[in-house]
């Protein structure tokens, strides 16, 4: 038995599905642990585009079995157009995809109290991509949550249903009747129910044998630890736990079994929506940054920020997360740019902070201690050996290196799985 997990080490969008996807090939099953169709992953297989929002990125390396985690908020319909999307391009899932009878449902009226929530906060709006995922998750810790088990059985959903319908009449009335929106919830509710059934197992269950069988496990996150909501930039986070930990309680696998953790991390930053960001560069660079990156939201088109490279919030995470191991994305992105800085610190109240601070004050106010060095020149795009990279991106990777605190095992310069260099050979999980 062999466990990895692969997390983001910033604020999500560092390029985990692809290197799931290159992982993948070595895998027999690959499991998504939290998050909902938030999160989108950006594939290239086979030249074709692939954006997956629920399904593992395992799910296109042929005869690979994926798990939808009991961590995850499922919506339904979301999956059912995704399975659909998946099929119409000759990818298999049939037989193939397992989703864990405990994950919670997103419905209908969860879609509508998170536009109700972002619209009402105004300026203080988290940016969320508005699917219902908070909502859901809230419903979860509130113990009046809808599970899988639950939508397949209607003895059990429909009094649930009329129960929640009841509790949130008030805050739902701007939406329509709640006879209007019991419809919307049932208009395919059969329909889905039958679609899912198939593919709903005991998800512990399922990780159990496949960890006494010694099958080979990778287990992707969504978003990254600076959106975690315990570890990230609070309230700006998302409602679950991206980081390695999270896998435990999104799967079923224990804590003594996970072997290795891989942090994914682009050469500079990016965050989607609102929140603190100190390294963001809202100049010409930031704008450069963004257009030769193609750094826009996988799942709703926004355009991501970006900014400076900031070793306190990737220290930050790679501690959180236990991750010995990194992969470097988009070094391409900075070829020109000189000189290329690093956030080392911040300065917050009148201190100099050289940890990520928890106080929301703290981070809205930090302001970054940049170290600088040389930039490198020429395209590095098709690169296949480390010793190819000119001298000061291999002096930049390894100052990275110096102050997270991780080895780099492998540098991402494009999206295919065959635009990567492999640096370390210790790394057990090579491709």
């Amino acid at each position: 038995m062999s466990t990895l997990v692969v997390v983001g080490v910033q604020w999500g969008d560092e390029g985990k599905g692809k290197i799931v996807h290159l992982l993948g090939k070595q895998a027999d099953i690959v499991v998504r642990y939290q998050g909902g169709n938030n999160a989108g992953h950006t594939v290239i297989f086979d030249g074709k585009h692939f954006v997956l929002h629920l399904i593992p990125s395992g799910i296109l390396e042929p005869g690979k079995k994926c798990l939808i985690g009991n961590g995850v908020v499922i919506d339904p319909e979301a999956l059912q157009e995704e399975f659909q999307f998946l099929e119409k391009r000759k990818v298999r899932v049939r037989g193939r995809l397992f989703i864990a009878d405990a994950a919670h449902v997103i419905l209908p009226y969860h879609r509508y109290l998170d536009c109700l929530h972002e619209d009402r906060a105004g300026v203080g709006k988290i940016g969320t991509t508005r699917r219902g995922i908070g909502p859901a998750y809230s419903d979860k810790v509130g113990r009046v949550g809808l599970r899988v088990a639950d939508y397949l059985n209607p003895e059990v959903f429909l009094p649930l249903l009329e129960s929640n319908l009841k509790e949130k009449a008030p805050l739902l009335k701007n939406f329509g009747s709640l006879e209007d929106i019991r419809r919307e919830v049932l208009k395919n509710y059969n329909a889905l129910r039958r679609f899912l059934k198939p593919y709903v197992v005991n998800g512990p269950e399922f990780i159990f044998h496949a960890v006494e069988s010694r099958r080979k496990i990778l287990f992707e996150s969504a978003q990254g630890t600076m959106l975690d909501v315990d570890f990230g930039t609070y309230p700006f986070v998302t409602s679950s736990n991206p980081v390695a930990g999270g896998v435990c309680i999104g799967s079923g696998l224990a804590p003594t079994q996970i072997d290795e953790v891989l942090g994914v991390l682009k050469a500079y930053t990016t965050r989607v929506g609102e929140g603190p960001f100190p390294t963001e560069l809202k100049d010409d660079l930031g704008e450069s940054l963004r257009q030769r990156g193609m750094e826009f939201g996988a799942t709703t088109g926004r355009p991501r920020r970006c900014g400076w490279f900031d070793a306190v919030a990737v220290r930050h995470a790679v501690r959180i997360n236990g991750s010995r191991w990194l992969a470097l994305t988009k070094l391409d992105v900075l070829e020109g740019v000189t000189p290329l800085k690093i956030a080392v610190a911040y300065r917050a109240g009148g201190k100099i902070l050289k940890e990520f601070p928890s106080d929301r004050q703290q981070q809205a106010e930090a302001v970054p201690v940049y170290e600088e060095m040389p930039g490198f020149q020429g395209s590095i795009r098709g690169m296949t050996r480390y010793a190819q990279l000119p001298a000061n991106a291999q002096r930049y990777i390894k100052r990275l290196e110096t102050l997270v605190g991780a080895k780099v095992a492998m540098i991402s310069l494009g999206r295919s799985r065959e635009e990567t260099i492999i640096l370390d050979s210790k790394f057990p999980w090579k491709p």
